[in-house]
């Protein structure tokens, strides 16, 4: 009987994706790779997403990007659509009674009605299954495999020769205590304590419990993990905007119709003879409801490059293409477009005429360069593959054969702001802050840790990147929005082309967008206060002054005056892990004789 589980787009990108556990109604389930996202004809069922050629030059992806699969399940319990397909793992259950505990290998086989139960007690109680999983790092997963790990250091003969059976229960799994487990052999009488650590070789088993192929040869060691724990499935997505010139394509008209049906221009290209052209064209205006005209400037439109027109965005230069975008002015723009922004600078320097000299306020409205409204903007995520135990990267079609790759757009609404570039010139020119910049390098530098894009540790980016932190607490009390939903981009880098900015917004799988709540904080007064009270919560944590005096705190000692309780965001929020966030490039330290960052206005 099949089960189905209602997933939202956005967790397929992320820990509901290929490879992944996921906690199903009754059953614990991996979802299954791409190559089987298909049909009923096997063919694959995920929509092609158009007009996203600069995102995949940008990310240096040269595979299709494509949406999901969708599948709605009517009342009658009839679904209509492609599921994502998914089995149960792990597929070994153990019966939860303390005076039983026999384990079972996919009970739900040979007892077909209802949820599986034990047969060897008499509660007969419902089966559970064992939360561990045989994990390697090229990726691969499987069962564990009970009956090895129970045997493997037998020293009697008997004990020895006992051979796997999974038809019939034998193995039985014992708790003692709040800690200790134990694995016994009906059988032969062997008993072991089980570690949920173990290290045992992974064999010729499969690459996937899904896959039936098995990996070459014998691979290391396997580790025994618990399915909860983080290192069992991490999943790795990139993202960028997108960006004029396909930002403004108009999704209705003619041209962007034609375009986004490669068959209809494979259809005019094959037609050679002039009647036969004639006709086609005919066909494709009545299709369309437009003239023949029409279909003949969309394929004009097409050949002198429509959507990009021959501009190209260069592979590694994506947060450099989108900080252009976001400054630049655009000519004419329409509400319905996916990238459009409103302009406060001005509006936002003018309120200094009006404050008092030397105050803070005055300081923080000097220290901003640029204040712009991002009031839609979309993003596409795209799913490049997942890891397990840190190691290699998996493709989502598992073999890394396939011409397409999973992604979904998200649409939404962003607050964009740069700081003074003469300002943070000179602050980070400071000795004290290239010295304090110089240890988090070194530590970056020993933790292995890389990021996507990658970073270069520098004073700026240290600054901005606390910041934004910072300000997205602020706007989990302002704009009613929950932290998890607010993201980060930051731009930095210094040189003959500086940036300064963050861009913090909200973007989620629906064209409606969101709410405008980040959008009206964008209005210049609103904002000035926003960011007073940023700075002020800054000045001061309730962990302080430990908090403020931490020499290195969280992973690879990478964050020092950065804690729960200040700086530190639900992980989907922050781009970097979580990392790299020290309050004192902002505030000041006397220890350190480093200056508050606003002294430098």
């Amino acid at each position: 009987m099949s089960e189905y589980l209602p997933v939202r787009l956005s967790h397929l990108m992320r820990h509901c994706s290929v490879g992944a556990i996921v906690r199903g109604p009754e059953y614990l389930m991996v979802v299954k790779d791409t190559r089987e996202w298909t049909d009923r004809l096997k063919q694959v069922a995920a929509r092609i997403i158009p007009y996203v050629e600069g995102v995949r030059s940008a990310l240096s992806i040269g595979q299709e990007l494509r949406e999901p699969p969708i599948a709605k399940q009517r009342d009658d319990g009839v679904v209509i659509g492609t599921c994502i397909p998914a089995m149960r793992f792990p597929t070994w259950m153990h019966c939860p009674n303390p005076k039983c505990g026999f384990m079972y290998s996919e009970p739900w086989r040979t007892q077909a009605k209802g949820a599986p139960h034990c047969t060897q007690c008499k509660n007969k109680s419902v089966l559970e299954q064992m939360p561990w999983a045989l994990i390697h790092q090229d990726g691969h997963m499987a069962d564990v495999p009970w009956h090895f790990l129970l045997h493997q250091n037998a020293r009697m003969p008997d004990q020895k020769q006992c051979r796997a059976d999974w038809k019939v229960p034998y193995l039985q799994f014992e708790v003692d205590g709040p800690a200790r487990k134990i694995l016994s052999c009906t059988r032969c009488k062997v008993r072991a304590d089980f570690s949920a650590s173990a290290r045992v070789p992974f064999g010729k088993t499969r690459q996937q419990p899904w896959v039936k192929d098995s990996p070459d040869g014998i691979l290391e060691l396997a580790q025994v993990l618990e399915i909860n724990d983080a290192r069992v499935h991490s999943p790795q997505t990139k993202s960028a905007l997108v960006i004029p010139p396909e930002s403004r394509i108009r999704k209705n008209t003619v041209v962007s119709r034609l375009y986004g049906s490669s068959q209809k221009r494979q259809k005019l290209d094959a037609a050679r003879m002039p009647l036969a052209r004639k006709s086609l064209l005919k066909q494709f205006a009545s299709e369309f409801r437009c003239t023949v005209e029409d279909i003949v400037d969309a394929i004009g439109e097409i050949g002198k490059g429509f959507p990009m027109y021959g501009k190209t965005t260069t592979p590694g230069l994506l947060l450099e293409s989108e900080y252009h975008a976001l400054l630049d002015p655009i000519v004419g723009v329409m509400d319905d477009e996916d990238f459009v922004s409103k302009d406060y600078s001005k509006e936002f320097g003018a309120l200094a005429v009006k404050m008092p000299v030397k105050s803070k306020s005055l300081t923080i409205n000097r220290a901003v360069s640029r204040l712009i409204a991002v009031t839609r903007l979309k993003e596409v995520l795209v799913l490049c593959g997942f890891q397990r135990l840190g190691g290699k990267l998996v493709p989502p079609d598992i073999i890394g054969k396939s011409d397409w790759l999973p992604a979904i757009e998200l649409y939404g609404e962003g607050i964009f702001f740069t700081l003074d570039e003469g300002v943070l010139s000179k602050w980070e020119r400071e000795a004290s802050v290239i010295a304090r910049t110089a240890d988090f390098r070194r530590r970056f530098e020993k933790s292995g840790m890389r990021t996507e894009p990658e970073i270069q540790i520098s004073p700026r980016f240290l600054l901005l990147h606390t910041l934004a932190h910072a300000l997205i607490r602020q706007l989990e009390t302002e704009a009613g929005y929950p932290a998890a939903s607010i993201k980060e981009r930051i731009y930095c880098s210094a040189g003959k082309n500086p940036m300064a900015g963050i861009l913090v917004y909200v973007a989620v799988p629906d064209v409606v967008g969101s709410l405008g709540g980040l959008v009206e904080l964008v209005e210049p007064r609103r904002f000035q206060a926003l960011l007073s009270s940023v700075f002020d919560h800054i000045e001061w944590c309730s962990f302080d002054p430990v908090c403020g005096e931490h020499e290195g705190q969280g992973p690879g000692l990478l964050n020092r005056a950065a804690c729960h309780a200040c700086e530190l965001i639900p992980e989907p929020s922050c781009a970097y892990g979580n990392v790299l966030l020290d309050r004192t490039f902002i505030k000041g330290a006397g220890r350190d004789r480093m200056k508050p960052f606003l002294d430098f206005v």
